[in-house]
């Protein structure tokens, strides 16, 4: 039997925290002899086992009046139970929360930013808050009711540059099928450790998956399998010289960590990627990426559309640094935004 206490009075040791229910429920005999963490996630089965344990862990369950701090405690036929349910992080992480988002365009459809270095894109493990989908919540009242707030492709929290999202449902879903089928230009700047042995232009088509010896990475799986997918970028040299070379990367696919798995996997890691192989030089205390150019067909009005980012400053003073020069008008010839965004 359960009851919902509407003015819970927390469980002792616990804080009255804004946004916590208060249940209340009573052993039955099936119960008798069960793992307390088992029991209750079959009376809750809105809440994960997971959840439920971490409450126990924090104290906030009571068995017969006493807090019970150990999920395998023991349960008999009768006795009460009170569970103070808590919002986790991820019940919070979906919040509006205000700030400034670098927005170099916007309408009533979509919304292009530059994204800084640091700004966590969508809520994960150890990054509940201060998202910038947190911010698009707290932006616009739309955002709320698209999927994840509009946010139609990432960014790693270490690489800069422009990024789209979707401020209306017609939008959001034209620019799901406009990647889908690629017809988004994303152009990134690289730069990458080593004397290029390859062409001046290459393309790199190989599938990337997890790496099964280090949860934390993904690798390329020349053969398939192991949930790889495939994944393409396509890479031209600005320029470079026998410790580094500067590249534009353009994505055909947009794998996690594509770029960076795809340049490591050809012997080429980018500066500061310490997760794929790359060594702190020239200044970059992050991987040396930059989405430099951004290409789309506008998801409601059709019309074409590019932006160009500026270098953030690590990336230009660690590109020159190193000896090497950046110029716009080679990233990829024919691909002129001034000509495109008015």
């Amino acid at each position: 039997m359960e009851k919902i206490i509407e003015a819970p009075c927390p469980p002792q040791g616990a804080d009255d925290d804004e946004g916590t229910e208060l249940r209340e429920l009573t052993v039955d005999a099936a119960g008798h002899g069960q793992r307390l963490d088992r029991w209750l996630a079959a009376q809750l089965e809105a809440f994960s086992r997971t959840y439920l344990q971490q409450l126990i862990d924090d104290g906030a369950v009571q068995v017969a009046g006493r807090v019970v701090r150990k999920s395998a405690q023991r349960l008999r036929v009768g006795e009460p139970v009170r569970v103070l349910l808590r919002p986790s992080e991820q019940a919070m992480a979906y919040v509006p929360q205000a700030m400034a988002l670098p927005i170099v365009f916007e309408d009533e459809h979509i919304a292009v930013l530059d994204k800084p270095v640091g700004m966590v894109v969508h809520p994960g493990a150890g990054h509940w808050s201060g998202t910038l989908l947190n911010g698009l919540l707290a932006h616009h009242a739309g955002a709320a009711a698209l999927p994840r707030a509009g946010i139609v492709h990432r960014l790693d929290k270490d690489t800069s540059g422009l990024m789209v999202v979707a401020k209306s449902a017609p939008a959001y879903e034209a620019l799901v099928a406009a990647i889908a089928a690629r017809r988004v230009r994303r152009i990134y700047v690289a730069l990458a450790h080593g004397r290029w042995q390859g062409g001046a232009h290459q393309t790199i088509e190989q599938p990337i998956g997890r790496d099964p010896r280090q949860r934390l990475r993904m690798a390329v799986h020349p053969g398939g399998g192991a949930g790889a997918k495939p994944a393409r970028t396509d890479l031209r040299v600005l320029d470079g010289n026998t410790a580094a070379t500067l590249l534009a990367c353009r994505l055909h696919t947009g794998r996690t960590h594509q770029i960076r798995v795809h340049l490591a996997w050809l012997g080429h890691p980018l500066v500061g990627d310490l997760l794929y192989g790359g060594r702190l030089a020239w200044g970059m205390a992050r991987q040396a990426l930059h989405a430099v150019r951004l290409g789309l067909p506008h998801p409601v009005l059709g019309r074409w559309m590019v932006w160009d980012s500026a270098l953030p400053a690590d990336v230009q003073q660690a590109i020159e640094a190193a000896g090497l020069h950046y110029n716009r008008a080679l990233l990829w010839p024919g691909d002129d935004p001034d000509q495109a965004v008015e």
